[in-house]
């Protein structure tokens, strides 16, 4: 799918909207050299014209900027500062809102006060050819696609497990203590391909050539914590400033002369396709933090916090009326709709400037970085479901258009991408409603940390309806497998029982089972209704490197823990499971049920089924939730599930998570012990 402004882009340096037009805004374009400081050279102060298009459209053909051909060139756009926290307004050189490379290196000069180092904004980078403006690197490294797979052949929605990975990774340090650095777009591909080696993480034995730890873990799509750029050195990577660009930080390796973003990022999309898994854009929509609008235009795109405007506010979930957050960055406005040019369609219109915005800025990343599954974050934050509606519409149509063009029979598109939406309430109206596909399921974490401490969640009315709950999300108003996204932890670690599970568990004076407990968590994950989402290093029992404190923060991976032997036993059983649950069929349906409840002697056993039993695919966990166990002195003991389901002829029973097989004699009466699933399944 076309979108108009980054067609025009291709021939013409654009700038939509800028909100003071006196004077005229002007390109600043040169060249880059490097030093300390680097040099901006061969300075050319071009003045942009109006577009026939739209008089809010002001542009100038590449063709008369005098460039030369074949070169790589940095540059801003210069206007009349727009910001209406200040009283003082400049020139001011900004970001291409639009730019699809961005290099800090060389930032726009400083400017005397109330300007700060902040209002420093980083040049954007373009090459130019044939008459052309190209996406590059400031290398002149360009991108293609001729040898990525076909999208049918990536795993589709109801047999999907996520990983969602942090930007910001941690090792143990040579003098003792930790190490926090960047894991940079090629360290991630270190976990993906064997044969790559890694950036800024070498050394460390998960990202070694020969190790691939997600494909050994079995994980088949991986959602990177925001890709596109954002100012901050990956603390928390939920500030971004340059929508249309990835990340400069992620893109920079130790080693490299200069950033390769594009490059590297484009590199590790095509290695989770070769490798059978999906890529998922986490996008940050609600705010954003130094983009350029803000001293473009700020009040067409942003909402200017203390002054009266009901853009400040939303509608929660329970009817309630709240402020929006924006996290110190500048809340976007969606309901701003003025009749202008549209830089998606091209043609004069009703519409909304911030949402058409988000809209050219999908395309980009859907287009050029082939992403296959958009998680947006802070749909509360976002404040407008009706946007939310449109943005989801509007992937899935370019998502439509991209699966046609590979595939001359249409059937599987649907099923192999998936929007996604972060709102903590879970409303499930934003399904029902048909404005998301997916809710990450926030209730799955709170019950599953209720659970494996034994005790009742804090909204179900007894322990068997906090487990029935928890394994089967349709009892919480889902319909489908592919609609709740369940997790044990999730980025979001600070807070009251966020923490990464290992710290949960010691915040909660368990010592005893520790291990057994964090197996049956994943037990639980791995084979409930949804899709499972792994945060990187809960696989391993990872445990926080930083204090968290009531901020919003995301705690680094540090892959070094592999290395401890009982890390490993946890990794080697998550991944059983995670294996099991890619590819078993019973666990790609909805069909969910409790065949067993024991509550006696102190008891808190339950077993589920997943699957149909004419199917021949067919999954049975038994899982103890309580301190009581077989008694392991009797050799003869066991443990007998009374309603276990007939083994059909020629079919076995094994247990996945041990790996092992069960003679038919012990089918449904094996011993059991506290704190521990087994996952049985029909082979």
């Amino acid at each position: 799918m076309s979108v108009d402004i980054l067609k025009r882009k291709e021939t013409h340096f654009i700038l939509w909207r800028p909100r003071n037009t006196n004077p005229v805004p002007r390109l600043v374009i040169g060249q880059f050299r490097p030093g300390n400081p680097p040099r901006f050279v061969n300075v050319q102060f071009i003045e942009l014209v109006q577009s026939p298009a739209s008089p809010d459209l002001w542009e100038k053909p590449a063709g008369k900027c005098n460039l030369e051909e074949g070169e790589v060139y940095h540059y801003w756009f210069e206007v009349m500062d727009s910001d209406p926290y200040r009283n003082i307004h400049s020139i001011i050189r900004c970001t291409d809102p639009l730019a699809w490379t961005v290099d800090w290196r060389l930032l726009a000069p400083r400017l005397p006060g109330p300007y700060s180092e902040d209002d420093r904004d980083p040049a954007g980078v373009v090459m130019y050819q044939n008459g052309r403006l190209l996406p590059c690197d400031p290398g002149g490294e360009t991108v293609n696609w001729d040898d990525d797979v076909n999208p049918n052949t990536l795993p589709p929605n109801n047999r999907l497990v996520i990983y969602e990975l942090p930007t910001s990774w941690s090792r143990r340090g040579q003098a003792g203590g930790v190490e926090i650095g960047v894991g940079t777009f090629r360290d991630v591909i270190a976990l993906i391909d064997r044969d790559a080696a890694p950036a800024n993480f070498a050394g460390i034995l998960a990202l070694e050539q020969g190790r691939a730890h997600l494909e050994d873990l079995g994980i088949n799509a991986l959602e990177l914590l925001p890709p596109a750029d954002s100012f901050v050195e990956r603390e928390w990577g939920y500030a971004t400033s340059n929508y249309f660009a990835p990340d400069y930080d992620l893109g920079f390796p130790e080693g490299n002369s200069s950033p390769t973003a594009s490059l590297d990022l484009v590199g590790l999309v095509k290695s989770c396709h070769k490798h059978g898994m999906r890529f998922f854009d986490d996008m940050v929509m609600a705010f954003a933090t130094r983009y350029s609008y803000q001293n473009i235009n700020y009040l067409d795109f942003h909402v200017q916090a203390n002054s009266n405007d009901p853009e400040e506010y939303f509608i929660d979930a329970s009817g309630n009326r709240r402020r929006r957050d924006g996290f110190g960055g500048d809340l976007f406005k969606y309901n701003f709709r003025i009749n202008a040019y549209d830089p998606v369609s091209g043609s004069m219109k009703d519409m909304v400037p911030a949402r058409q915005l988000m809209q050219a800025y999908l395309a980009r990343w859907m287009v050029d970085f082939r992403i296959d599954g958009i998680r947006m974050d802070s749909i509360e934050n976002i404040g407008n479901w009706d946007f939310v509606g449109e943005f989801k519409d509007h992937a899935r149509e370019i998502w439509q258009d991209r699966w046609e063009g590979e595939n001359p029979d249409a059937a599987g598109a649907d099923e192999r991408f998936l929007v996604v939406g972060e709102e903590l309430a879970v409303p499930i109206a934003l399904i029902t409603q048909n404005r998301l596909d997916g809710l990450w399921n926030e209730n799955f974490k709170r019950m599953v940390r209720s659970a494996i401490l034994g005790q009742n969640d804090e909204k179900e009315p007894s322990f068997e309806w906090t487990v029935r709950k928890l394994i089967d999300c349709r009892l919480m108003g889902f319909q489908d497998c592919s609609q709740a996204i369940n997790y044990v932890t999730s980025h979001d670690v600070e807070g009251f029982r966020n923490e990464r599970l290992f710290n949960f568990l010691i915040n909660n004076r368990v010592s005893v089972e520790r291990e057994k407990r964090i197996k049956l968590a994943f037990a639980c994950l791995l084979t409930s209704v949804g899709v499972p989402m792994i945060l990187a290093g809960e696989e391993f029992a990872d445990q926080h490197d930083l204090v968290i404190h009531d901020k919003k923060q995301v705690d680094p991976v540090n892959y070094d823990r592999l290395e401890d032997s009982w890390r490993m036993d946890i990794f080697e059983y998550v991944s059983r499971l995670v294996h099991f649950r890619a590819s078993y069929d019973a666990l790609a349906v909805n069909d969910t049920d409790f065949i067993h409840v024991d509550f006696n002697e102190g008891k808190r056993v339950l077993v589920w089924q997943r699957g149909q039993e004419h199917t021949g695919s067919l999954v049975v966990v038994v899982a103890n939730f309580s301190d009581w166990g077989t008694d392991t002195r009797n050799p003869n003991a066991e443990y007998v599930v009374h309603n276990w389901p007939p083994t059909p002829a020629g079919k076995r029973w094994r247990d996945v998570s041990q790996g092992r097989d069960i003679p038919p004699e012990w089918v449904g009466r094996e011993p059991i012990y506290p704190w521990e699933a087994k996952v049985y399944a029909l082979v």
